[in-house]
């Protein structure tokens, strides 16, 4: 049997269709279907469109996905240079005393003469204030009586001892006048019972009387020299006792002359506001004396720089052409606010105009200058620390944030250590409304 095939034509023309799939078992191909062609330019179009999706997809996917659009001048621009970074501080100082001395009331009274204004030159020791205390007068005296009746008591004992000791030598003169005159007439007795002319009982008497005497002697010896001890030990200890309640009478007295508070040194009285009548309680403070001629510059600094000063390090400030020095002197670790207070000390000459509350503008050094990378200190790292930073792509149609390592900074520069290079564009004002984006797409404010 011969081979029957079926040829399908293309709508609207007479070409047939290539492999209608319809033959008879055994029968060759013979026909080839043709592939439909799209344009080039489509092509090109739908690859462009794609890798173009494709890299934004990236670009927000490898950044969490959160991004907006920004007009551009919206944010500030910046370069990453290299360059010196001078490690210094702008720090606004005020002038104030080198040294004061404070005026705190030792006694509590009322206030009954002022002698001194406040803002005045006093000098050491003079009364600027006198004060009343009936109670405190009132116990000096009984202290002062305590004293003197204790005094007196102890002179008495004293008295006493002395009369002991003249006591005893009297006995002594005594019982040496008896052996003297017993042994004189021992020795006639002596002679007059050789020759029978007295009585034995009469020697034997005086001999008894004699020996008598030569014992009490021994006695009274002994015991002068045992009271002698005694005594010397109490006169010692009574002397000790003395000066001590003469010290505690002395006390009292000053007590009261506590009362007329005066100057401790020389200099310009502050602080200092009394009135008649008013009452001090003891340890309140009325006022200062301020060194007039010495002068240190005091300063709040951020605390971003407390670990990074340091006793000694240098501080200079221009004043009428001149260049002043000062040395960082002092630290108080106490943050108020946000800031912590140095103390500077001039160095060598200081201005003879300064006064007291004057503000100076000074520049203090944290460290040596040297070669870094910098980018402009701007507001950015209020909002991120420096932790991390916004980075314009080449064409400048996008910012990444990226992670950033950010050192030392001064009033124009931050030094970067690590994460950019120079030649980059880093986004430096205030990062308020997108701080939390990833991606920031910048809106050309010329194509809007």
């Amino acid at each position: 049997m011969g081979t029957i095939s079926t040829m399908e034509t293309s709508p609207g023309t007479d070409r047939p269709l290539a492999n209608s799939g319809v033959a008879t078992p055994g029968a060759a191909m013979d026909r080839v279907i043709q592939k439909k062609r799209f344009p080039n330019r489509w092509l090109l179009a739908a690859a462009a469109g794609l890798c173009l999706l494709g890299l934004f997809a990236y670009l927000v996917s490898a950044n969490s996905g959160r991004s907006l659009t920004v007009s551009d001048n919206r944010i500030l621009l910046s370069p990453v240079v290299s360059g010196i970074f001078e490690d210094t501080i702008p720090v606004r100082a005020r002038v104030a005393p080198l040294k004061t001395v404070f005026l705190d009331a030792v006694q509590g009274g009322r206030v009954e003469e002022v002698l001194a204004e406040d803002g005045a030159e006093v000098e050491p020791g003079q009364v600027i204030v006198r004060l009343s205390n009936s109670d405190l007068q009132l116990s000096v005296m009984s202290t002062e009586s305590r004293v003197m009746e204790q005094l007196n008591s102890m002179r008495d004992q004293e008295l006493r001892l002395e009369q002991n000791r003249l006591g005893h030598k009297r006995t002594l003169v005594d019982v040496d006048y008896e052996i003297r005159r017993l042994s004189r007439e021992i020795a006639r007795q002596d002679q007059l019972l050789a020759k029978g002319l007295a009585a034995q009982g009469n020697y034997d008497d005086l001999v008894d009387e004699l020996e008598y005497n030569k014992s009490r002697r021994q006695v009274t010896l002994e015991s002068q020299a045992s009271d002698e001890r005694l005594m010397a030990a109490q006169l010692a200890f009574f002397k000790e006792k003395t000066g001590v309640m003469e010290e505690n009478l002395r006390f009292a007295r000053e007590s009261l002359e506590d009362l007329h508070v005066r100057a401790p040194v020389g200099g310009k009285l502050s602080g200092f506001d009394m009135e008649i009548g008013q009452n001090v309680s003891r340890g309140d403070r009325i006022g200062q004396v301020d060194n007039a001629d010495e002068f240190k510059l005091v300063a709040d600094i951020d605390e971003f720089y407390l670990s990074r000063t340091d006793i000694g390090q240098t501080v200079s400030f221009e004043h009428n052409g001149g260049e002043y020095l000062l040395r960082l002197s002092k630290i108080y670790p106490n943050v108020e606010n946000g800031q912590f207070e140095i103390d500077m000390q001039f160095t060598g000459e200081a201005p003879r105009d300064l006064r007291r509350g004057q503000t100076i503008q000074a520049k203090l050094t944290l460290g040596d200058a040297s070669e870094a990378l910098l980018i402009p200190n701007g507001s950015f790292f209020q909002d991120t620390g420096g932790q991390w930073i916004f980075v314009a792509s080449p064409d400048g149609n996008s910012a990444v944030k990226r992670e950033v390592r950010l050192g030392r900074r001064n009033t124009e520069y931050i030094e970067v250590l690590d994460g950019l290079e120079a030649g980059e564009q880093v986004i430096t004002s205030p990062y308020s409304g997108f701080r939390d984006m990833d991606l920031l797409v910048l809106n050309k404010s010329n194509d809007s």
